[in-house]
């Protein structure tokens, strides 16, 4: 009787995975970039941390989190980090999260940061997956899905934004520093400004009134997968199943707007030059948009 109970509860197991999944995802993360860069983790609202919230990561450097079933969170990298000799706090020009040490401990990103985030084995036991500019934007990222299994509702895309920003950025978005030559990161017009419109709240806060801006088009013609405002969700959210995930600061190539033939050097330009005000008109393509319970779900989590 007890080898049948066995029996049972093994066959239960094997179905259960079967269905579900994995019980753990990888997340392979690869420094690319010419610098170090200090990678943050911040885990969903009821979700519980991972192993590290923070590291060092020596330039072509990688390594790998175990992630597990149903996790939610983000991930980003700090850049230009120190630690100050007299009192020991650990602090980054880019990508901060406040803790005053290399772990994050719970604390997210300090604006403008790129955000990779992630919501697994979510809504039909698909993974949702997105590369953020909402919050502006400081290094190029790239996510891969690996190993995934491609379905009807997800076809585990890669997504991100590999140009390099921050020297074409908008003048009145861009952060610069002594420390970094021709701009270290770029704001998003919410974090710039302040206006509801920008940021999607208040009078603004629903799909049918907040619209893209010229700021936030500035970030989608260059990155045209990842999100560019608060309700991008149409082009800018992916899904796959049971896969593991890569995620690349700096992929080659990582071209800055400034060498792209000038095109986005002269959108910024003409974004700088031009007036921000609700009466700008988006492409209809810009404004189709498509908000799933899911990724209304992800985005409150934080």
């Amino acid at each position: 009787m007890a080898s049948l109970g066995i029996a049972v509860a093994l066959f239960f197991h094997v179905l259960v995975f079967s269905v579900t999944g994995a019980d753990s995802a990888t997340f392979t993360i690869v420094n690319s970039c010419s610098f170090t860069v200090w990678p943050g983790i911040l885990s969903g609202a009821g979700t519980a941390p991972l192993s590290t919230t923070g590291f060092a990561l020596d330039p072509g450097a990688s390594t790998s989190v175990t992630v597990p079933a149903s996790w939610s969170g983000r991930l980003w990298g700090r850049t230009l980090c120190s630690q100050d000799p007299a009192t020991g706090k650990f602090a980054c020009l880019t990508g901060d999260c406040g803790s005053s040490a290399l772990e994050c401990s719970g604390s997210g990103a300090t604006p403008p940061a790129t955000l990779a985030e992630f919501t697994l084995n979510g809504a039909g036991g698909l993974d949702f997956y997105d590369v953020s500019l909402v919050d502006g934007y400081n290094l190029p990222m790239l996510v891969v899905p690996r190993g995934g299994a491609a379905s009807g509702a997800g076809n585990c895309t890669a997504t991100g934004c590999a140009a390099d920003l921050n020297v074409g950025c908008p003048q009145e978005l861009k952060v610069t520093s002594a420390a970094s030559e021709g701009g270290m990161a770029c704001k998003s017009a919410c974090d710039a400004f302040g206006d509801p419109q920008y940021c999607c709240s208040g009078a603004y806060g629903s799909p049918n009134t907040c619209r893209p801006s010229q700021y936030s088009e500035f970030f989608k013609r260059a990155c045209p997968k990842a999100y560019s405002y608060a309700y991008d969700d149409g082009s800018s959210t992916f899904t796959c199943a049971s896969a593991d995930y890569e995620i690349t600061f700096c992929p080659k190539p990582s071209t800055s707007v400034k060498a792209a033939g000038g095109e986005y050097a002269m959108l910024a330009a003409e974004v700088s030059g031009g007036v921000a005000s609700s009466s700008w008109t988006p492409p209809l393509s810009a404004v189709a948009v498509a908000v799933s319970a899911t990724v209304w779900q992800l985005r409150r989590l934080f």
